[in-house]
């Protein structure tokens, strides 16, 4: 918080605006509350339906198992002003105002959670029949390809892309995923954890081909580099997402490689008075010695209780979380909690050809990460691990009948 925001005094009412109305603005907003701001508290969202979340997009929404997935929020009786279907446009941070497509918006305190915007196959835009699945608008206009039984194609063997090749096979779809990598995950797991789950596809009637790389989209199909073509009723591409920020050129905001608003461990901003919270900021970890950008659903409901600690209150809050997620595909409850890169021991908990097992990793014989399937009281104990710091025993780690908790050295 700057000087010149510690200076109104806490008891005088401020205005604090959040960019974005998905998870990590609607969390904020509402901590801000819970935390006892009595201050304005502006939400600008791009989008004109009701703050919703995401997750049921790809699985009871696109099915029509569920007409959608708006926030349970009283917004009226925490008094917080929604402003839907507006634009941010620019930032001036000198003159603490944010242009938006309705116009200038002044605050006293900023918070950047646009979120994360999908990354588009080159080439495919404007081809009828290529979908994107990130928005509301997304699901629904996929969920008449689904009931209508479309061969259908997904570019990209990532969480999405598996999450929806799973719904698509429940529609009774036939499916075939095309990954230009040589596993599903790649970008997210080691071979050697990955290699386990490239079953599944076939095990669920899913086609998956893997170093396959996308020539171009054509109406009805997909063509391959080899040449091959491949039937496609309909095409959903699921290769990333990158943070939604483009819009803060110029502002004096430092972004990252990625695009990611680069935030300090109080998730504040080079820019006075102004945070950034979920999947477009990145945060410095001291548990892990690194600078991380956490795409995941868990990151955007942690990280706003800390920025409204820090805007509430006189002691600043430091937000190093163990990161986690979860992913529901082909019958499977995938959890991972942690952060893998920088271990330097791997074990395994049961047999990865069956339907329960788990990877745990270590440094210096400490838990720094664990992947369950099928093990949620795996992935519970191994959480409250991490964040303690406890040493563990590497064979009685290894052995999948013993509680992990009790696996400590």
């Amino acid at each position: 918080m700057s000087d010149q925001t510690q200076e109104q005094g806490m008891s005088q009412p401020r205005r604090v605006v959040v960019v974005g109305a998905g998870m990590a603005g609607v969390q904020t907003a509402v901590a801000l509350r819970e935390q006892g701001f009595t201050g304005t508290v502006t939400m600008i969202g791009a989008e004109p339906h009701q703050p919703y979340d995401r997750p049921p997009l790809s699985k009871a929404v696109l099915l029509g198992k569920a007409e959608g997935s708006a926030f349970d929020v009283d917004f009226e009786a925490l008094g917080l002003e929604l402003r839907l279907g507006c634009e941010a446009l620019a930032l001036r941070p000198d003159a603490h105002v944010l242009d938006t497509s309705a116009g200038p918006v002044p605050y006293d305190v900023l918070v950047l959670a646009t979120g994360a915007e999908p990354v588009r196959l080159p080439g495919a835009e404007g081809v009828p029949g290529v979908h994107l699945l990130r928005t509301l608008d997304d699901a629904e206009r996929l969920r008449p390809v689904l009931a209508e039984q479309h061969d259908i194609v997904v570019v990209g063997a990532g969480w999405i892309g598996a999450e929806f090749a799973t719904a698509a096979r429940g529609a009774g779809c036939a499916v075939t995923v095309v990954e230009a990598a040589d596993r599903p995950l790649a970008g997210a797991l080691p071979a050697e954890v990955a290699a386990p789950m490239t079953a599944w596809y076939a095990d669920s009637g899913t086609e998956l081909r893997t170093h396959a790389r996308v020539d171009r989209v054509e109406p009805g199909a997909v063509v391959l580099d080899d040449g091959t073509r491949l039937p496609a009723g309909a095409v959903v591409v699921g290769i990333g997402a990158r943070p939604a920020t483009a819009w803060l050129a110029g502002s004096g905001i430092d972004l990252g490689e990625h695009g990611d608003v680069l935030a300090d461990d109080h998730l504040r901003t080079c820019v006075p008075d102004v945070y950034a919270v979920g999947d477009c900021a990145s945060f410095p970890s001291r548990r892990y010695g690194e600078r991380l950008m956490v795409h995941h659903w868990d990151n955007a409901l942690q990280g706003p209780r800390t920025v409204a600690a820090n805007i509430t209150g006189p002691a600043p809050a430091v937000y190093d979380p163990v990161p986690y997620f979860w992913s529901e595909q082909f019958g499977r409850f995938v959890q991972y909690a942690g952060h893998h890169p920088a271990a330097d021991t791997t074990l395994w908990r049961g047999d990865p050809s069956g339907p329960a097992w788990t990877v745990c990793w270590l440094r210096e014989g400490r838990l720094v990460a664990l992947l369950a399937v099928g093990r949620p009281r795996d992935l519970a104990q191994g959480r409250r691990l991490i964040e303690a710091g406890t040493p563990m025993d590497a064979e009685l780690l290894a052995d999948p009948s013993r509680p992990l908790k009790t696996a400590t050295a």
